[in-house]
């Protein structure tokens, strides 16, 4: 029997009483909140494009279909994440990134083995749904494991260099942990890629950041209280982060300047099974 299961979340701001209304007019059987909109399907399709729904509307999209797609799109400002610095790690055909007005669109895509009966796609939004607020901070590992996956599926030749290996790929976080068993990435690549990963820059102590906010000026400190109070917290974090690091001179982790091929990495690979 057909399945297919659509998650769309929003994370940035609710949906308004007319937002709500427009996807309830799509559908009358999905379950649709301020901050979210699930359906699925045994027979028929969703009466809409996703990838618009998510443009317009959410910050996160998950689709499962039994017949062995997965589907995590995100979208993230433009101004957080550049197209370019994406551009990097996501230049593959299962995992890309797109612009849409103020916007950018990661992709990641794969077709898996789906041998669990009990996956029914409802558990994978609240597991992958914190690597948005990870990129929000800088953390790229996601992207690097989506080009990975790119190598994985042969979408690259085989002397292709690998995009600035991401550092805490030996150290992985459970929703990257999902990111790999939702994509199916190969854990032998993974753990191939990551002995060329320096260690995950654990970012300002209470005390380091007690010192920095004291030595702003009194205006800064105010427009920090007002943000804090009236923006989404996730954001409002992520840009306290980026300001301290560049106010405090305190450099982004280094990438290791070792850059393997990707037919170096899939034979590394072979060698870890």
């Amino acid at each position: 029997m057909e399945y297919q299961y659509y998650d769309f979340h929003a994370v940035d701001r609710p949906l308004t009483e007319s937002e709500i209304g427009k996807l309830r007019a799509i559908s009358t059987r999905a379950t649709i909140t301020a901050a979210s909109f699930t359906n699925h399907y045994e027979w028929g399709d969703l009466k809409a494009d996703p990838s618009k729904l998510l443009e317009r509307y959410f910050d996160a999209f998950v689709y499962v279909a039994n017949w062995s797609i997965h589907m995590f799109h995100l979208r993230l400002p433009h101004a957080s994440l550049p197209h370019r610095q994406a551009a990097l790690f996501l230049r593959g055909e299962t995992v890309q990134a797109r612009r849409a007005g103020k916007f950018i669109i990661l992709e990641f895509e794969n077709d898996v083995e789906n041998d669990d009966p009990q996956d029914d796609g409802t558990g994978w939004m609240a597991s992958l749904l914190p690597l948005r607020s990870d990129l929000l901070r800088g953390d790229l590992r996601c992207l690097y494991l989506g080009w990975l996956l790119c190598a994985q599926n042969e979408e690259f030749d085989e002397d292709e260099l690998e995009p600035p290996v991401s550092p805490g790929l030996r150290e992985l976080s459970a929703p990257l942990l999902s990111l790999i068993e939702f994509l199916q990435i190969d854990q032998d690549l993974v753990k191939a890629a990551a002995l060329a990963s320096a260690p995950m820059d654990a970012g300002p102590d209470r005390k380091e950041l007690a010192k920095w906010i004291r030595s702003l000026p009194e205006k800064e400190k105010n427009d920090l209280l007002i943000a804090a109070a009236s923006e989404n917290a996730e954001r409002w974090k992520a840009d306290l982060w980026q300001r301290w690091r560049q106010q405090s001179g305190r450099p982004s982790p280094a990438p290791t300047l070792q850059r393997r091929s990707v037919g170096d990495l899939l034979r590394a690979a072979l060698v870890e099974t």
